[in-house]
């Protein structure tokens, strides 16, 4: 009989297991858990997204009960003292990594888009509660913070990074790489003329708010052409440049957008990209939000709010075992060409986890093995009928 993996195997079919082996040996993921290797842990909190499970003793009883599923996946039975340990032990680069193989793929296949060049950079609060009494305090919360470099035009998180709450958003901002062309949207909180000059200096763009201390003077005002944007109105555009006198000038052509919004309120938008029209840049900015909605939508739908541990390094590899089962999402329902809207395919997912159906037909029933013969048999050939 042919084999039909599940709808988790199918899942975690981008996931190569030899490229996750070489992490794995590189970083040591496996030094300290002999018996519950990596791939074992990193398939257990997948399911534990996928599946919702409350604790570990619910995430153990819940995969344990599909036992005879486990062969397929490379995987055995879980116990709820081997999760524990193992969330405090294993490095969370490993999970960080496996990360980033999903997302090169999920870029490969989205690199023709027309918006492909297009990264907004943010961050989001992950608030810990008393138990979490190592977590660090920013002023405003305490516990850890994710920041993600998005493409919006596929819902697709490229680079993804954790720590703590009171790390300066610009400092993780300036690590990342460059790339050259790209158009990098931020909010005030990214302000860093060194990671600005570096942006100019590969030929990329960026769009963010000046700070209300920045003082900018206007060397030339431009024409204003076409003004209406959708939700938003330009008032103003104009060339500027830096009154300061000391080691804040930049050597790069700036311009400042000022728009009003259908509520009233004015913003301020900078820029280096002196190419677009005004219209162009205020869009680049409202196209920011699309971030703020992958947030919300990662603490609705994933367990990124209750955690299976209570140690920074459950909480880390819960967090990025929550956005892999995120990518494996958009991987499957794109390679399937699933016609779905995505948060109804994210429920079926969640039914049929253990279900051998295609996931291109997630939301059908699965065939029947008809009870007769299907084929249809000639009239000239001999029937045997036994009494």
């Amino acid at each position: 009989m042919r084999f039909s993996p599940t709808i988790l195997g199918q899942l975690l079919e981008p996931l190569d297991r030899r490229r996750f082996g070489a992490i794995v040996e590189r970083l040591a993921g496996d030094r300290y858990c002999k018996s519950f290797d990596s791939w074992d842990h990193l398939v257990a909190l997948v399911f534990a997204q996928f599946s919702h499970a409350d604790g570990l003793r619910g995430l153990a009883a819940g995969w344990n009960a599909e036992a005879q599923h486990h062969y397929h996946l490379a995987c055995g039975e879980l116990a709820r003292s081997t999760l524990a340990d193992a969330g405090a032990r294993r490095p969370p680069a490993v999970f960080a990594e496996a990360f980033g193989l999903l997302a090169g793929q999920l870029d490969r296949q989205t690199r023709g888009d027309a918006d492909a060049m297009l990264r907004i950079i943010d961050s989001t609060p992950i608030p810990l509660g008393k138990l979490c009494d190592w977590a660090k305090s920013n002023g405003r919360f305490r516990g850890l913070k994710m920041h993600v470099v998005f493409n919006p035009g596929r819902a697709l998180p490229r680079v993804l990074d954790i720590t703590d709450a009171n790390v300066n958003d610009a400092r993780v901002g300036r690590a990342g790489a460059v790339e050259a062309g790209a158009t990098h949207v931020f909010d005030k909180g990214y302000c860093h003329y060194g990671w600005w000059r570096a942006i100019d200096a590969a030929g990329s763009f960026f769009v963010t708010r000046p700070k209300t201390n920045m003082g900018l003077a206007v060397a030339r005002a431009r024409p204003l052409g076409e003004r209406a944007g959708e939700g938003f109105v330009v008032l103003a555009d104009e060339e500027v440049r830096f009154a300061s006198k000391g080691d804040s000038k930049l050597p790069i052509a700036l311009r400042r957008v000022t728009i009003e919004r259908d509520d009233g309120r004015q913003i301020a938008l900078l820029t280096n990209d002196l190419a677009r029209s005004a219209v162009e840049v205020g869009a680049l900015y409202k196209a920011r939000w699309q971030i703020e909605l992958l947030f919300r939508w990662l603490k609705q739908h994933l367990k990124i709010r209750r955690f299976l541990g209570n140690n920074d390094n459950a909480i880390r590899l819960q967090l990025y075992a929550a956005m892999i089962a995120y990518a494996l999402l958009r991987l499957a329902a794109r390679a399937n060409a699933v016609k779905l809207p995505f948060l109804r395919f994210v429920d079926l997912v969640a039914t049929c986890l253990f279900e051998r159906r295609k996931i291109g037909a997630i939301e059908k029933p699965p065939p029947v093995n008809p009870t007769r013969a299907s084929q249809k048999t000639s009239p000239d050939q001999l029937g045997f009928c036994y009494a």
